[in-house]
């Protein structure tokens, strides 16, 4: 009983994203909104993908995961494998020192990199957002592996050296193939932080065709000025855009104030 209770909470806001994405918008502005639709549409898909660039925005958000996964994963293999495997004088301190960085909060580093981004000219690419997201996962990636390799039999590794082999060719032939499960984990653990990152790409990215989907989003959320439109539309398309890019966003909450800055808006509209 605890289990079906479990999913049901993980899996039903996904589902109420999936069936409010499909809407019309009669039916999301004064139907229930717990309620299955009375009518299904997929023109808030449609809109979505017309007027948030939300391919341009998806292929960026994929851009920045894959480069910053790879990273992640090469970088705490070698490392891991010097740590564990190899061995070397102070090798706890060191572990120690990559360990320690997973309590550092990544706003401290906001504004130093963002001035060592604009002498150097990385600021508004894509290596401004893959570089300290990578860097900041790695030390989750070093103990996962460091973890893992504990528990590859030495023997293994003395049979490889009587027969030959350096450390190179053992990393490559032998520990790289017995990794794959671990990598497999680090890349999901680390991706959904990455995918679904805001605070690197709203600090670092200035230019709109470089936005991944968390910051392409907001012109979505707007019902004034530039994006003035039906704010009940624009709801449903953020359902649709959000269900879309497969992340639920968190601000797709109805509270009251939101309700309130609709009805405003709406009003801003029909008076204009």
């Amino acid at each position: 009983m605890t289990v079906v209770l479990i999913v049901l909470v993980q899996v039903f806001p996904l589902a109420w994203l999936l069936l409010t994405s499909f809407r019309t918008a009669a039916d999301f502005a004064g139907g229930d909104p717990f309620a299955i639709p009375s009518e299904f549409t997929l023109e808030n898909y449609s809109r979505a993908f017309e007027s948030g660039n939300l391919w341009l925005n998806i292929l960026n958000s994929l851009i920045v995961t894959l480069g910053a996964s790879t990273l992640i994963v090469v970088a705490g293999m070698m490392a891991a494998y010097a740590l564990q495997v190899l061995g070397f004088r102070f090798s706890n301190l060191v572990r120690s020192l990559f360990l320690l960085g997973i309590i550092v909060p990544v706003q401290i580093a906001l504004v130093p990199l963002f001035i060592d981004y604009s002498q150097v000219g990385l600021l508004d690419t894509h290596l401004s957002m893959i570089l300290p997201l990578a860097a900041f996962s790695l030390p989750m990636g070093v103990y996962l592996f460091s973890s893992f390799y504990e528990y590859i039999p030495r023997e293994l590794y003395e049979a490889a050296s009587l027969d030959g082999a350096g450390p190179y060719r053992i990393f490559l032939q032998i520990t790289a193939p017995l990794s794959v499960n671990t990598i497999i984990t680090v890349v999901l653990v680390n991706s959904i932080f990455i995918w679904n990152d805001f605070i690197f790409a709203n600090t670092f990215v200035l230019s709109d065709g470089l936005k991944n989907h968390p910051t392409g989003s907001p012109k979505l959320h707007r019902c004034d000025g530039e994006y003035r439109l039906d704010c009940h539309v624009r709801g449903r398309l953020r359902h649709g855009r959000a269900f879309a890019a497969g992340i639920p966003r968190a601000e797709q909450g109805h509270d009251r104030r939101s309700r309130e800055r609709s009805d405003q808006g709406m009003s801003r509209v029909h008076d204009s």
